[in-house]
């Protein structure tokens, strides 16, 4: 009778400590999930929804002759060069030729560089060495939106909006 106590004790011993060491794991997992999410999602409408008229979705044919001739044409990328301090480069689909992305550059700080405020709404926090960056994802409109400034007194500012890969 002894033994059988014993067991009996060693085997509620075990199934706690299993309990314990699941809702540990679980926790861990959720946790590290969490993680590994680099953006929000937002529900609201994008602010950032067109570049010089130029929306994702367009036709090839559509973007040049919104845009003009491109400086170098493809049929998967256009290349644009707006003054010294703009470029563009605009991605189509090879097979619908609808534009799939639309990546813009500028260098300095001029007039007409492009904001967080334009492309996000508002400002947000960089680093200390003035560079700052900010994905967001805006699943109800269909893709994403980055901002990117590097550092320095004449800064390159990346700003690229993309459709969402099909899965």
């Amino acid at each position: 009778m002894t033994r059988l106590l014993r067991s009996s004790k060693f085997s509620l011993i075990n199934r706690a400590l299993l309990l314990v060491l699941s809702f540990t794991l679980a926790g861990v997992a959720l946790a590290q999930t969490a993680q590994k999410r680099p953006t929000a999602a937002h529900e609201e409408d994008p602010v950032f929804h067109d570049y010089r008229g130029v929306k994702l979705g367009w036709l090839a044919d559509e973007v040049r002759k919104k845009l003009g001739s491109p400086a170098n044409k493809a049929d998967d990328q256009d290349y644009y060069e707006f003054g010294q301090n703009e470029r563009a480069q605009v991605y189509y689909d090879k097979a619908t030729k609808e534009v799939t992305a639309i990546s813009v550059d500028f260098i300095g700080n001029g007039n007409g560089v492009i904001t967080p405020q334009q492309v996000f709404g508002s400002d947000f926090e960089g680093k200390s060495d003035g560079s700052k960056s900010k994905l967001v994802r805006y699943p109800k409109a269909g893709y994403w939106v980055s901002y990117s400034r590097t550092a320095g007194d004449n800064p390159i500012i990346s700003v690229t909006m993309q459709k969402f890969s099909p899965q």
